[in-house]
C-alpha cells in the first residue's frame, strides 16, 4: 500500500452496512480532519481510499465530518463504488444542487443523513436512493408505522449497538444498518463449550495440536477429519492477504512453508469465522478486522510472535459472543499466549491499549481515537495507515 502523507491531516473510524440478510454489503468510512482549521485534499484523500477500495472493488459509504471537504469531494467526482454521504442542511441549500445532480449523473449513490429542516429542492430530491436515519431519532414504531411525515424514500438506520436494535430497524423498514451489533447481553445458559460442538471441534483440536508443535502426521490426520475446514485453511493460505509468492497444495505444505505460529493465526481466524447463525455475520466481520488491526497496530514495535499473538487477540477477542460462553471457561479448551488471556479475560496486558484504540475506531468518535493514540504513545497517522492496511487485507481475504 502506498504512503499517503493526507493520513497525518485527517482521522479515520469505520462501521459495517448491514442488509437484512444480516450480510455487510458496505464499509462506512468516517473521516475527520485532524484539527478544526485543517484543509484536507480532496482528491489525496480519495487516491488513500482507492488503495483499499478501487473502482472495481467493493463499496464504500464515505462520511465525511467536513463541509468544506465533502464539497470538494463531491466536485472531484468519486469512483462510482463509493457511496457519499450528504447532511441534510447543504442537500437542502439550491447552492448544492447542481454538484450534486452531476454526482448523481456520474452513477454514484447518495445518502441524505439527518432530517431536513425545510424541504429539498425539488430538483435534488430524485438524487438520493436512502436517508440515514439515527436510531435515537427514529419516529417509527416496531411496526413500521411513520409517526410524523412520511419518508419519500427508503432509509437506512444509523447508530445500531445491538441485534435486537438490528431487528427492530428492519421490523420498521430499514433497508440497512449502519453500527457495530456487538452490545447485547450474552446469553449463557444452555451454552455448550466449543469442544463440545460438532462443527468446531476439528478447529479447536488443530489449535491444541498445532499449539503443542505436534508432528506434521499427527496434525495432517486431524485435518482430515473435516474436508471442509482444509479447503477453507488452502483457500485462506492461497489468499493474496497471506502474501506468499508459491501456491500452497497440501496441509503438509502449509506447515513446512508457514510455521506453527503463522499456521495457528489462520486457525484461529477459521475458528472465529465457523458460526453458521445469520445473526452471527456482523460480528465475525469484526473479528476478523480486529485480529487485522491489531496485527498492523504492533508491527512498528512488535517482533512476528508480537504481531501473531495480536492477530489472535483481536480476532478472539468476540468469540465469547460467537459461542455464548465466558471467556474464563472458553479459554480452558482453547490454548492461547498469556497476553491474550490477560486481555480478553482480565482486561489487562500489553495488548489492552491496543484493543483500545480498535474500540475507538469502531465507535467512529474522533475524541476517543485521540485519546487512546495519546496513550499508547502514536500518531493519529499510524493509526490510520494501520486502519487502511487491515481493510485491505480484509478485501483480500474475501
Amino acid at each position: 500500500m502506498n504512503e499517503h502523507p493526507i493520513l497525518g491531516h485527517v482521522v479515520l473510524g469505520y462501521s459495517p452496512m448491514i442488509d437484512k440478510q444480516r450480510t455487510v454489503v458496505a464499509t462506512r468510512l468516517t473521516v475527520f480532519p485532524a484539527k478544526p482549521d485543517t484543509t484536507v485534499d480532496a482528491a489525496a484523500l480519495l487516491a488513500a481510499v482507492a488503495d483499499v477500495w478501487p473502482a472495481e472493488g467493493g463499496r464504500v459509504s464515505l462520511n465525511i465530518v467536513s463541509e468544506s471537504l465533502l464539497r470538494d469531494l463531491i466536485d472531484a467526482e468519486p469512483a462510482t463504488n463509493l457511496m457519499v454521504e450528504v447532511p441534510a442542511f447543504m442537500a437542502a441549500d439550491p447552492a448544492h444542487t447542481a454538484a450534486l445532480q452531476q454526482l448523481h449523473a456520474h452513477g454514484n449513490t447518495l445518502l441524505i443523513k439527518g432530517r431536513p429542516v425545510r424541504a429539498l429542492p425539488r430538483e435534488v430530491l430524485p438524487c438520493f436512493k436512502h436517508s440515514i436515519i439515527d436510531v435515537d431519532e427514529e419516529r417509527r414504531d416496531d411496526a413500521g408505522l411513520a409517526t410524523g411525515q412520511v419518508r419519500a424514500i427508503t432509509h437506512v438506520q444509523a447508530g445500531v449497538r445491538t441485534l435486537a436494535e438490528l431487528d427492530t430497524s428492519f421490523k420498521r423498514g430499514a433497508v440497512a444498518v449502519l453500527g457495530w451489533p456487538l452490545d447485547d447481553a450474552i446469553e449463557m445458559s444452555g451454552a455448550k463449550s466449543a469442544a463440545s460442538r460438532p462443527d468446531l471441534q476439528t478447529i479447536v483440536e488443530l489449535i491444541r495440536r498445532v499449539d503443542k508443535e505436534e508432528p506434521i502426521e499427527r496434525i495432517e490426520a486431524t485435518l482430515k477429519l473435516d474436508p471442509t475446514l482444509a479447503f477453507k485453511l488452502m483457500r485462506y493460505i492461497n489468499s493474496p492477504a497471506f502474501g506468499l509468492s508459491v501456491e500452497i497444495s497440501s496441509f503438509r505444505h502449509a506447515v513446512m512453508m508457514l510455521g506453527y505460529h503463522r499456521l495457528k493465526r489462520w486457525l484461529a481466524l477459521l475458528l472465529a469465522s465457523a458460526s453458521k447463525d445469520a445473526d452471527m455475520k456482523p460480528v465475525m466481520f469484526a473479528a476478523v478486522r480486529r485480529g487485522l488491526l491489531m496485527e498492523e497496530l504492533v508491527r512498528g514495535t512488535g517482533d512476528q510472535d508480537m504481531r501473531n499473538e495480536a492477530f489472535i487477540c483481536g480476532v478472539f477477542s468476540l468469540l465469547d459472543r460467537m459461542l455464548r460462553q465466558p471467556f474464563g471457561e472458553l479459554l480452558k479448551t482453547i490454548p492461547v499466549p498469556e497476553a491474550v488471556f490477560q486481555a480478553l479475560v482480565h482486561n489487562t496486558g500489553p495488548f489492552q491499549p491496543y484493543f483500545d484504540v480498535v474500540r475507538a475506531v469502531e465507535q467512529e468518535s474522533l475524541f476517543d481515537i485521540r485519546d487512546t493514540a495519546d496513550r499508547l504513545m502514536v500518531s493519529v497517522a499510524e493509526i490510520n495507515r494501520a486502519e487502511l492496511r487491515a481493510l485491505a487485507n480484509a478485501a483480500q481475504l474475501e
